[in-house]
C-alpha cells in the first residue's frame, strides 16, 4: 500500500487517523461531492443525514472512476451547513463508517459553514485518493 495511516500515541485518538504518508502511487483529487444524483436531481431536501448517504455514494463513483475504491481513500474534508444541529451530526460517523475503512480511516476535517454554494444544501465533501501505479 503506497499510504500509512496513523495515530502517534501523543495525539488523541478521535476515529479518524491523525497521519496520511503516501509513499507512491497516483494522487487523485476529487472536487467538492454535493447531494445531487448522476440525473443532478437534489437528494434528501432538508434531510442531513440522506444528503450525507448521497455524498458518500457520489465519492464511491468518483473513487471508481478514477480507478479505486474506498481503501484508496487519504483525505476527507466535510462541509456542513451551520443550520445541522449536534443531534443531526451524530448520524454522520454511522453513515461515514459503512464507506471508509475504519482499521485506517483516512484524515479528516469537519467544518461548519454558514451558506454552500446552494441554499438547500446541508453537506458537502471533497476528498483526495491514492491509487496504485
Amino acid at each position: 500500500m503506497p499510504v500509512t495511516f496513523s495515530v502517534p500515541s501523543t495525539m488523541a485518538k478521535r476515529g479518524y487517523s491523525q497521519i496520511a504518508c503516501v509513499t507512491s502511487g497516483k494522487l487523485v483529487l476529487i472536487a467538492g461531492q454535493v447531494p445531487h444524483d448522476a440525473n443532478d436531481k437534489m437528494v434528501g431536501e432538508g434531510n442531513f443525514e440522506a444528503q450525507v448517504e448521497q455524498v458518500f455514494r457520489n465519492l464511491g463513483l468518483a473513487l471508481q472512476a478514477a480507478g479505486g475504491d474506498w481503501k484508496n481513500l487519504v483525505k476527507i474534508n466535510n462541509y456542513c451547513h451551520i443550520s445541522v444541529g449536534q443531534e443531526q451530526r451524530n448520524g454522520y460517523r454511522a453513515i461515514r463508517d459503512r464507506f471508509i475503512n475504519t482499521a485506517a480511516p483516512p484524515v479528516s476535517t469537519f467544518i461548519y459553514v454558514p451558506r454552500l454554494a446552494q441554499p438547500n444544501w446541508l453537506f458537502e465533501m471533497d476528498a483526495m485518493a491514492v491509487i496504485d501505479g
